[in-house]
């Protein structure tokens, strides 16, 4: 099992709602899920950057994670989810 840190700055709420709607399915094509997501973010440590959104996401491997990112049939649903704002997701691992 590999894990990612989704983070999200919104600033166009309705491209989100649509996306959260689709993204279940399109991590799950590639064996994703999300374990945790949440808006409400708390600095334990530092000076970050909050995000609007944060999650925690899962696969199977690096390979399933790179497959989702890369897959073309998901490029829509990938454009949607930054056309919500801004869009960062790092690997852990």
């Amino acid at each position: 099992m590999i894990y990612a840190f989704a983070k999200l700055t919104v600033t166009n709420p309705d491209a989100l709602a649509q996306y959260r709607d689709l993204a279940g399915p399109a991590l799950a094509r590639h064996g994703g899920k999300v374990e945790h997501a949440s808006g409400n973010t708390v600095v334990l440590d530092g000076n970050p950057d909050l995000p609007d959104v944060a999650a925690i996401l899962s696969f199977p491997d690096r390979a399933s994670a790179q497959a989702w990112i890369e897959d073309p049939d998901l490029a829509d649903i990938h454009a949607l989810r930054r056309s919500a704002g801004g869009s960062d997701i790092v690997l852990l691992g």
